[in-house]
């Protein structure tokens, strides 16, 4: 699964979107990043920049439009209403999935370094990337603004984490930037059946982790509680790293709470709602829905959704799209407008980009994908319909998972086959995935083939890279092979747990895994045969030979138990 991050530049220019356009084409440029959002502000003379992708083609992009922008912004003429000091004032990067937070500040680093040594910006690292305790915190970067980084930036206190450590003729135009690796921030909304924006404000206080103002007898008009030092004493809300204020919407006509979610691995959506939901139910107000404000990661949504399956006691082990309708209704996130998981969701919105002018497979529908393949071109091949065979062997795993967790009687048993159905659908997706990555596998070894080979420099790269391609189109196979016969325990369980009404389907799913099985091999074989590493191709081989013994064995104990029962 491909590691994803997010980056969010903010650049000192708001005004001019000529020059905000050409900062952006340096990013559309970077293949594997898409461009998510653009929001400039006028007062602030400030754009915050929103893209995300794969790491080393995000920290890429970062790079040219820091460098674009350090060629366009001059600090020295900048003004506006928001901290600044630097043409690319900070440069976050969010981790969003298959990723941690200390590899996402590892990158951190790489781009902070890059900035600094192939640009020329002085960088400083902050919050999570901060090298320097005294560095974590961005006010205390920032202290001073543009306007301090002269007498700064030559101290030893101040000296730059990269880059350049004085005030250049080039440095005294770009500033300095700040470089970050931060959790990801939700910005959420929930809708009350109030117009009161002070009983807003109390449900918000109730909540957010700072909480409210400690008082002595009347909680909103007693005397302010303060501790030693002549501070104000807080009562902590219930939810840990949110923020939130009470409003009025004009445009809707109701009040809303308004929330920033700076960890949702601390507080979830999920949580988050229905806790607001609760202690708006407390004080006679209800939630009628809520509106997420930018994009989402996709595991959030699904970990929503989940959660409120799991609350009507059904089965999770369903299709993701599913999941998400469940967690739109759940949390009421179509009530103000639409809401479109296609430009909410991150994953979402990359799959889009990447899907145009590209002809995937497993977006056809079963007559397109039986007609190509049965035309003249090579692909799909064998390789494809072995994965493709065990997809739909998996997938009726699941469905055989997924009856039983709702047959009438059963309920009791529903998280047991709830479970079942989540690994037949963890085998089905990651086979569903390999029908396309087959074609691949033979697409590189194409490409290979058309390199020149003219010289012996070239002969000799040429045959490196067709023993790659192969090794490749070997290993994709092998992988149909291990996760067929994986899935095969699901069909086992079912034949043997699951609603016996459907038998009959956990049967054929085994039928359908063990010819996946079966057919993935011969293609490990026909494509280990080419190779010069003839002691890899023959471990190889022997693995998949093992491979195809458990699943004959196991295909036999399944059809066993599915004729006793019919």
């Amino acid at each position: 699964m491909k590691q994803l991050i997010e980056c969010v530049p903010n650049f000192s220019e708001g005004n001019d979107m000529n020059i905000i356009k050409q900062i952006t084409n340096e990013i559309e440029s970077v293949e594997g990043v898409s461009l998510v959002d653009v929001d400039p502000g006028k007062a602030t003379n400030r754009t915050v920049v929103t893209m995300v992708g794969t790491p080393d083609e995000v920290l890429e992009a970062a790079v040219k439009a820091v460098r674009k922008a350090a060629e366009l912004i001059d600090m020295s003429k900048h003004s506006g209403a928001h901290p600044r000091f630097g043409a690319t004032d900070v440069c976050p990067l969010v981790p969003v999935a298959n990723i941690t937070m200390e590899e996402t500040v590892a990158y951190a680093h790489k781009l902070a370094q890059r900035i600094g040594e192939e640009v020329g910006v002085p960088v400083y690292c902050y919050e999570n990337a901060a090298r320097i305790e005294e560095r974590k915190n961005l006010a205390v970067c920032r202290a001073g603004e543009y306007e301090a980084v002269k007498d700064r930036i030559g101290t030893e206190r101040w000296k730059p984490d990269f880059g350049p450590a004085e005030f250049t003729e080039a440095v005294a135009k770009s500033g300095v930037t700040a470089v970050s690796a931060r959790n990801f921030l939700v910005a959420y909304n929930f809708n009350l059946n109030t117009t009161s924006t002070r009983r807003a404000n109390a449900i918000a206080f109730d909540v957010r982790e700072r909480g409210r103002t400690k008082r002595e007898g009347n909680a909103a008009t007693g005397k302010i509680v303060k501790d030693e030092n002549g501070n104000p004493v807080m009562t902590p809300g219930t939810l840990k790293a949110t923020k939130a204020i009470g409003w009025f919407i004009e445009e809707f006509g109701v009040a809303q709470i308004s929330m920033n979610m700076t960890d949702i691995s601390i507080t979830s959506i999920h949580q988050a709602f229905d806790e607001v939901c609760a202690k708006a139910q407390a004080r006679g107000i209800r939630v009628t829905g809520s509106e997420l404000v930018g994009v989402v990661p996709l595991q959030a949504m699904l970990d929503a959704g989940k959660h409120y399956l799991r609350m009507q006691g059904r089965s999770t082990g369903i299709a993701d799209r599913e999941i998400i309708k469940i967690a739109v209704k759940s949390l009421g996130l179509d009530e103000l407008y639409p809401f479109d998981a296609d430009k909410k969701i991150i994953e979402y919105i990359l799959e889009n980009e990447a899907k145009k002018g590209t002809k995937k497979l497993v977006d056809m529908s079963l007559t397109a994908f039986v007609e190509e393949t049965a035309s003249e071109s090579m692909a799909p091949g064998g390789g494809s319909i072995s994965a493709y065979m065990g997809a739909m062997g998996a997938a009726l795993g699941s469905m055989v998972a997924n009856l039983s967790a709702h047959k009438p009687g059963w309920d009791e048993r529903w998280e047991e086959f709830s479970d079942w159905a989540e690994k037949g659908k963890e085998y089905h997706t990651k086979l569903n995935w390999l029908v396309d990555e087959d074609t691949n596998a033979f697409n590189k070894i194409m490409d290979a083939i058309r390199l020149p080979k003219k010289t012996e420099e070239e002969k000799a790269a040429r045959a490196e890279a067709m023993e790659d391609a192969t090794k490749f189109a070997t290993m994709v196979p092998f992988q149909t092979m291990e996760l067929c016969l994986g899935s095969m325990d699901v069909a086992k369980a079912m034949a043997e747990i699951g609603n016996p009404n459907s038998v009959t389907d956990a049967g054929v799913g085994a039928l359908a895994a063990r010819s996946g099985v079966i057919g993935a091999f011969m293609n490990v074989k026909i494509n280990a045969a080419d190779l010069t590493d003839k002691a890899w191709a023959a471990d190889i081989i022997a693995k998949g030979q093992a491979i195809v013994d458990k699943a004959q064995a196991l295909e036999n104990e399944i059809v066993e138990m599915v004729n006793a029962k019919i």
